[in-house]
């Protein structure tokens, strides 16, 4: 797919980090049947950005277009050393078929090697096929399976990684 040039990438602005809460929310609920708790989980993975993050080493992405928010995606540190974590990826339906989501993954993915991980990693559900194409199409290996029990829904959690430095 060609890039859109009616797509920018920009950093947040005020009510941005309040509409990537918002837009988790409804669609998720739409288009999954997902409950309040994965609002609350995307609530508190905004707000622990919004308290304290290194801009060095963590950032937000939103994608507009025509000059309208259209999609999202954070690159934030992972508990793990040397390991940064893709959060949050969303392309709102209007956004859908202009190339947003690669754009932001590889966005997350430039971001990170840039700023010195060795690994990058997240954490997605199964439900969620045209995400893990993206993170298939940028080089992610699905290292683990687990079922799961969230958002009023019966799910199979993922984990992926793609090695950002040769080791």
């Amino acid at each position: 797919m060609e890039p859109d040039d009616t797509v920018r990438l920009r950093g947040p602005r005020p009510g941005d980090l309040g509409w990537i809460v918002q837009r988790h929310g409804a669609l998720y609920a739409a288009e999954y049947g997902w409950n309040a708790e994965f609002e609350g989980l995307v609530a508190r993975i905004v707000a622990d950005f919004a308290q304290d993050h290194d801009p060095h080493l963590e950032r937000v992405w939103i994608a507009e277009l025509d000059g309208e928010p259209a999609g999202c995606v954070m690159c934030v540190r992972d508990d793990a050393p040397g390991t940064a974590r893709l959060r949050l990826l969303l392309v709102d339906p209007a956004g859908r078929g202009h190339g947003i989501g690669a754009r932001l993954v590889d966005e997350v993915v430039a971001f990170a090697r840039e700023a010195g991980y060795r690994d990058l990693v997240l954490w997605t559900n199964d439900v969620l096929g045209a995400a893990r194409v993206l993170y298939e199409r940028a080089g992610f290996t699905l290292v683990a399976e687990k079922p799961h029990r969230s958002f009023g829904a019966s799910l199979t959690g993922q984990d992926w990684r793609l090695p950002l430095q040769e080791r």
